[in-house]
This record gives C-alpha cells, structure tokens and sequence, in this order.
C-alpha cells in the first residue's frame, strides 16, 4: 500500500476551514480553477455518509464515495466510485483540519491510500500531492483569505 501526503497552514480558524470543506459538493465552490461543476447523486446532500459526488475536473468526470465525515475530528474520508479515474486500486483519500491554537490557523492535510503498479509508485504518490491535493488547499487558501 502506498501513501501520498500534503499538508499545509492555513490563516483561519478551523472551524471556518471545516466549514468550508465539509461539505462533500463544495469543491466547485472553493476549487474554482480546477473543478468547474459539481452534484451529488440520488438526491442526497453534501454531508450524507455514502453520498457520491459527480465532478468535472477538467476535461474528465471524477466520481467519488463519501466513506465518513466526521465534525468532531473535522475529518472526511472518500474513495473513487469504479471505474477509477486514474490506475490505482485501493484509493481511499483522507482530508482533515486541526486547530493551530498560535495565531487561530489551521493545519490541514490531505493523504491516500492506495495499490498501484510498483513501477508507476514513485509517480503516482508525487502525482496526488503535487497535482491534486497541493492546488487544491492552494485554492481553499485564496478562497478563505476573500
């Protein structure tokens, strides 16, 4: 099983990071750059555990499974719905904010889990923290800081 991993400091509470990203159809909203339309299926809502979320991420449709959400520990947990948009097996993703009590920041990471060829490793962790979950908080960043 592999592991990819970014975090970050964000310069706002935790509580409005959560906010902002708790709700598992917001990404259009705060990823604005890279995600332009955004639904979740079969009438559910954006905080419903085992919603899927239906999503354009530039030219391609990405579908997710919402596995758990968590306020307490501002945590969420998804996975791609088959067929995976990328050639990893496994994938589960992992978003979380905790409270920097220095200064009222935030820290927020964002890891996955997942199987792929041993071969295609190196490129695949490097991909999912440098091309996915890096823009993205570079995003909610700019978006909470308007």
């Amino acid at each position: 099983m592999a592991r990819s991993y970014y975090s970050t400091v964000i310069d706002a509470p935790a509580d409005r990071v959560w906010s902002a990203v708790r709700d598992f159809n917001g990404l259009a909203t705060w990823w604005s750059s890279n995600v332009s339309e955004s639904h979740i299926e079969d009438g559910r809502t954006g905080d419903a555990v085992g919603a899927v979320r239906s999503f354009a991420f530039g030219a391609d449709r990405i579908r997710e499974h919402l596995l758990g959400l968590s306020d307490r520990d501002r945590r969420c947990s998804f996975e791609f719905c088959p067929p995976a948009p990328f050639p990893v097996t496994g994938y589960v993703a992992t978003l979380q904010v905790t409270p920097v009590t220095d200064g009222d920041r935030s820290f927020v990471e964002w890891w996955t889990d997942f199987d792929c060829a041993a071969d295609e490793l190196d490129h695949w962790t490097g991909f999912f923290a440098a091309e996915v979950f890096a823009p993205a908080l570079g995003s909610l960043k700019e978006f909470l800081a308007r």
